[in-house]
């Protein structure tokens, strides 16, 4: 079958010898199995963010029983996708006619009714963000893993809407350079209306990492104008550079336990842990780490107990791995008690090899950088009552540091905009990564500013 695996029938010593240094992000036997990137879908709640992804990949990221009741999504939601071209000359099926989407279970080569073949050109995860307000929280944790965004904009809304301003900002901190911005439900309205809703949008990305973006108008509803995503997502979005030799590290944005209810104890299997790899390749049968582990407090001292384990499995999406390259989600499925994984207990913990993990810190230093105005909140009237003051000794924040949502106490403010935050919980990161700094306002927190951890007090890990 093509788009069958050529390492489906590697033994654990063969995996060893594996020359990762010759593999890259297009290679077939990578792409044809894995994703390689992950591109985010963002925007205010109801413009069309798990409708687009559905369109994409045939899979519907609303799951749970309380989004389906609501019709919203609450947790991010993960579906894989692979985008093909069509192998005809240009002049016979030009672009973006040439360009389509199917799940990731589908071969490589797909024949074409018309004539012709569908080729595997980019294999894609989407991590669809929740767009309530509440929901912030959730939403930076996948901007942690995004390589590139789709903000969704509804052609039938003002523009901009909060949660559109706020999610905007928090990728931009994420520092995403790649942001495609899809004018939604055009079915919706008139074409006088749609011409002026995007002069409004190009008003809006004017000095903002989506300045120079393309505005595709689209329904996600009829499919219409998806070929142009598919090739946008091809030619405009390239895929990161990426490290296979170092040692591995992938960051945990969900885990869950796979065994069901009533389950006889000689057919359980350990937990599973859902994430992107940063760098590095994970392989069938490796010895793993997870910090910071189990976390406990003893007269006010925390102490990490890291969960070492092994990996048993690794898949992404319907396809089995025998190795796992950086980009795109997969799960590895490991020997750990799956009471310790089940509803997203390993949510912001970072797994990797036992001697290639950071540091876990309690307490860090960052060079902090505040918006000049809150987003996310109408402010009428009262125009002070948006801006954003300045942070305070004892204030306490929520600090997202990779997929990890902490609580954090200021201990100080030192000059050129320094503060030293202590964490609640203890995180697994190193210096230089980013943070971004929220407050509570209103009963939620919302987006204030970001920075750049300088250095960090750590805690030594108990085994």
């Amino acid at each position: 079958m093509a788009g069958s695996d050529p390492e489906d029938g590697l033994s654990i010593q063969d995996l060893d010898k594996l020359d990762v240094s010759k593999l890259n992000p297009l290679t077939p036997e990578v792409i044809s199995r894995q994703a390689t990137m992950n591109v985010g879908t963002i925007g205010h709640v109801a413009h069309g963010k798990s409708t687009v992804v559905k369109g994409l990949s045939q899979i519907n990221t609303i799951r749970f029983k309380q989004e389906k009741e609501r019709n919203i999504t609450i947790k991010l939601g993960y579906a894989n996708a692979k985008i093909y071209k069509c192998d005809l000359p240009l002049d016979e099926l030009p672009a973006p006619d040439c360009y389509c989407s199917f799940g990731s279970a589908t071969p490589d080569v797909v024949p074409r009714a018309e004539g012709g073949n569908w080729r595997l050109v980019r294999h894609i995860s989407f991590v669809d963000c929740p767009g309530h307000d509440i929901l912030m929280a959730t939403m930076l944790n996948g901007a942690a893993v995004m390589d590139a965004a789709l903000l969704l904009i509804a052609g039938n809304e003002s523009c901009p809407q909060p949660q559109t301003s706020e999610h905007l900002a928090a990728v931009e901190i994420m520092r995403l350079k790649h942001i495609i911005i899809l004018q939604n439900k055009v079915e919706l309205v008139k074409e006088a209306q749609a011409r002026a809703q995007y002069d409004e949008i190009k008003k809006f990305v004017a000095g903002t990492a989506a300045d120079s973006s393309p505005i595709i108008p689209l329904s996600a509803v009829l499919k219409y104008n998806l070929d142009v995503v598919c090739e946008y997502l091809c030619t405009q979005v390239p895929i990161p550079p990426r490290d296979f030799t170092s040692s591995p590290v992938m960051i945990i944005i969900r885990s869950f336990d796979v065994n069901k209810p009533g389950e006889e104890v000689k057919n359980l299997k350990g937990g599973v842990a859902g994430g992107s790899i940063l760098k590095g390749v994970l392989r069938v049968g490796e010895e793993i780490e997870i910090r910071p582990g189990i976390t406990s407090k003893d007269n006010g001292k925390i102490s990490c107990k890291p969960i070492c384990s092994r990996i048993m499995s690794l898949a992404a999406e319907q396809n089995s791995l025998q190795f796992a390259v950086p980009g795109g989600l997969i799960g590895v499925g490991t020997k750990i008690d799956p009471s310790l994984t089940r509803a997203d207990h390993l949510l912001g913990q970072v797994l990797g090899r036992p001697d290639g993990l950071p540091e876990i810190y309690v307490e860090i230093e960052v060079k902090y950088y505040l918006l000049r105005r809150l987003l996310g909140v109408k402010t009428e009237g009262d125009s002070k009552a948006g801006k954003v003051s300045k942070l305070k000794k004892g204030e306490i924040l929520m600090v997202n540091i990779g997929s990890t949502a902490a609580g954090g106490r200021i201990l100080g403010i030192k000059e050129n905009d320094l503060a030293k935050v202590v964490l609640t919980n203890p995180v697994c990161t190193q210096e230089g990564d980013k943070v971004a700094l929220s407050r509570r306002i209103e009963k939620n927190w919302r987006l204030i500013g970001w920075g750049q951890i300088l250095k960090g007090t750590t805690t030594a890990p108990v085994y």
